[in-house]
């Protein structure tokens, strides 16, 4: 199985190769330039491996939730390079991303459930809770919300006590009440870590077309779940 993955949602801008379980990564930390440098590095990573495109069997990339700009640069470029090269597209959760990473390295952590959050500005957070047997599946359903309400979330459910914190949106003060054992706020998404989950994802008959790649913008959905509400009444 071959699968490539392409990231720019958090801050940083990476491509990874899935060969048969070997991964290999580009991975730049970098808030702008990410529409000039993604190319270049996919022709890098493929170069390195001495293969193509074609040799493909999917490309993988971040849904979100996450930067509105990030999401669109990675899930534009994936679309047009599987429409160039007629291959399928599996798209993966960047929180899951982030905790897996997160769970990739802190050994140490391997065992306990992530909660991974992203800011997601306006004091919010996107954030799910991740675990090492289903790390596609947030334990609870991704979401965005306060700080506050997140805290409020993970005391009042039936989540195991030994939890542990994961990415840029954990710098909010109202997190140092939450029920976790340590935090890595200086966590980022890699295009490895997307690669891998979505390896798991492609052996369970997961993928889609270009034309059906969306990105998942929980603020979004809330707002025009609001709209519905507002209509039908």
């Amino acid at each position: 199985m071959k699968l490539l993955a392409l990231d720019t949602t958090s801050g940083a801008c990476s491509v990874a190769l899935y060969d048969d379980g070997r991964v290999s990564e580009q991975f730049i930390q970098a808030e702008r330039d990410h529409t000039q440098r993604l190319l270049p590095m996919v022709d890098e990573v493929l170069a390195q491996a001495g293969l193509d495109l074609s040799d493909m069997d999917a490309l993988a990339v971040s849904r979100g939730p996450g930067s509105f700009t990030g999401l669109r640069i990675a899930i534009s470029c994936v679309q047009g390079l599987a429409f160039a090269a007629d291959k399928p597209v599996v798209p993966v959760s960047s929180l899951a991303a982030l905790a897996a990473g997160v769970r990739r390295q802190h050994p140490e952590w391997r065992e306990a459930p992530v909660v991974a959050a992203l800011d997601a500005r306006m004091g919010q957070v996107y954030w799910g809770v991740y675990s090492p047997k289903a790390p596609n599946c947030s334990l609870l359903p991704e979401a965005v919300q306060n700080p506050e309400d997140v805290v409020h979330a993970l005391r009042e459910s039936d989540l195991p006590h030994e939890l542990y914190g994961a990415g840029p949106g954990w710098h909010y003060p109202a997190f140092e009440s939450a029920p976790v054992h340590a935090v890595d706020d200086a966590a980022l998404i890699h295009a490895r870590d997307i690669a891998e989950l979505a390896a798991l994802l492609w052996r369970n008959g997961v993928s889609l077309s270009a034309e059906e790649l969306q990105p998942l913008y929980l603020r979004d959905e809330i707002t025009w779940q609001k709209r519905q509400k507002i209509r039908s009444q």
